[in-house]
């Protein structure tokens, strides 16, 4: 991990956090503050950002790769909730400001860049700022309103549906996220994802 302002790529890295759906709107002056406050991070596939019931929290926004936001039970069964790609970004948010533990874990698909800070450091930004704030807050809504329509498609849809959902939704994810993975967020085996696609159903 590095600050931001020290990374031997500090100027590709500003270059992509201003490409950030919530950053891009920043005027240098939030730049100028939000930057020392940043750190860089890599993880390497599979390796966890949030465990499960973590208190300890961060705010990520995604230079490169692909997150996946998962929960499991007691028996290790795991449901993946989203995947989140570059210009977009994860967080805990809404468990921290109920001061619960993280309902779900958020770990990488393939190798992944973020830039993140701790979550209180961000809402504190965020108190000094309320159009990012606003913004912010409306993206972590329409978040939980996407986890909550996938859910509810994976009991509606049979397996052609789901996958034909993903295409439209997510095309930029098809060729990228594993099939393993796909077949668990569209709760599949892989086997069965693959004998649609030869069969020609997707």
């Amino acid at each position: 991990m590095a600050a931001l302002h020290s990374h031997a790529e500090c100027n590709l890295i500003r270059i992509q956090l201003r490409q950030n759906l919530i950053l891009r709107h920043m005027t240098p002056d939030l730049w100028d503050e939000l930057e020392p406050q940043l750190c860089i991070e890599d993880y390497r596939k599979g390796e966890s950002l949030v465990n499960q019931g973590d208190l300890n929290m961060e705010q990520y926004f995604i230079l490169e790769g692909i997150l996946k936001r998962a929960v499991a039970n007691r028996e290790g069964k795991e449901m993946i909730l989203r995947f989140a790609a570059e210009t977009e970004m994860d967080t805990a948010y809404a468990a921290w400001k109920l001061k619960t533990p993280s309902p779900y874990s958020i770990r990488a698909v393939t190798k992944v860049r973020v830039a993140k800070l701790p979550i209180h450091t961000w809402a504190a930004f965020m108190d000094r700022h309320l159009l990012i704030k606003s913004e912010f807050e409306f993206e972590v809504m329409r978040l939980m309103s996407e986890v909550m329509a996938h859910t509810i498609t994976l009991h509606l849809l049979d397996a052609p549906g789901r996958v034909h959902r993903f295409i439209r939704k997510h095309p930029q994810l098809l060729s990228r996220v594993p099939k393993k993975e796909l077949a668990s967020y569209l709760n599949l085996s892989p086997e069965t994802l693959s004998r649609l696609k030869q069969r020609g159903k997707i």
